[in-house]
């Protein structure tokens, strides 16, 4: 005779219960102009903070932008697709400052920058065997820093086999008015990779907020994944100020160096 056993398990359901917060405005506000170029097409993208278990993003398409300088010219950001607000008229004045106004749902959004203006990227030089470990390729990225006034950079090296751009920034109280130069080290670099390599101009409130968000996420992985708390930008929520939003509104002049792995 055979018997059979049968073994039955019991499992309970643990339901966890995560706390939701609230529902809030996120600004994606950079207006970058290269030099050389115009910076007339600019854009600004608005969503919605998600929930936990949500995957898709909540874009926000009912919003009012605009931008308006200094001087009173008003630039309006009409919606095109995927929470995306767009010009084609954009003009930028360096070291004119701007004001940004988002009106959505009820709700005042304002925020204010000065375009800042970037020293160029003069050279790129490169080093072999590099690093604690001389393994690594180091670039250096060199540029004339202006003399007599503050000035702050923000560099970021680019490769095709990264998600996110090696991201450092800079500022000149101990190099006012010298040839300084961006380090670069990535062990991964092969012969004839291509490294993009952009600098960009930033204003002091615009350095503080970069510098808190790198030191909470590092320089490598991307500024913009999820910080262990949470780090105001400069836009605030005139009409609700607890209602805050996140992200920051910025213009820059950026300057940008294509350079090729050599042996």
């Amino acid at each position: 005779m055979i018997c059979l056993s049968s073994f039955v398990a019991c499992q309970d359901v643990i339901d966890v219960d995560l706390n939701e917060a609230e529902e809030r405005l996120v600004v994606e506000a950079a207006l970058i102009k290269l030099k050389e170029f115009s910076g007339e097409n600019q854009r600004i993208r608005l969503t919605k903070t998600r929930g936990f278990f949500e995957d898709s993003l909540t874009i926000v398409e009912n919003a009012d932008v605009t931008v308006t300088s200094d001087s009173g010219e008003v630039f309006t950001f009409e919606h095109d697709s995927a929470g995306f607000y767009s010009t084609d008229q954009f003009q930028s004045n360096l070291m004119e400052k701007y004001y940004l106004k988002i009106e959505v749902d009820g709700e005042i959004y304002t925020a204010e920058e000065t375009f800042m203006p970037v020293a160029p990227i003069d050279s790129v030089s490169q080093r072999n065997n590099a690093g604690f470990s001389g393994e690594d390729t180091e670039l250096k990225a060199f540029y004339k820093d202006p003399a007599g006034e503050e000035n702050y950079y923000l560099f970021t090296f680019f490769v095709n086999f990264v998600d996110f751009p090696t991201t450092e920034i800079y500022d000149d109280e101990f190099t006012d008015g010298n040839t300084i130069f961006a380090l670069y080290l990535e062990e991964e670099l092969e012969v004839g990779d291509e490294v993009l390599i952009s600098n960009f101009g930033l204003s002091r409130q615009f350095y503080e907020y970069m510098n808190v968000l790198l030191s909470q996420v590092g320089s490598v992985g991307g500024p913009f994944q999820t910080q262990p708390a949470v780090v105001r930008g400069n836009i605030v929520n005139e009409t609700n100020p607890e209602n805050f939003p996140y992200g920051y509104f910025s213009l820059t002049e950026s300057d940008q160096f294509l350079y090729t792995i050599e042996e």
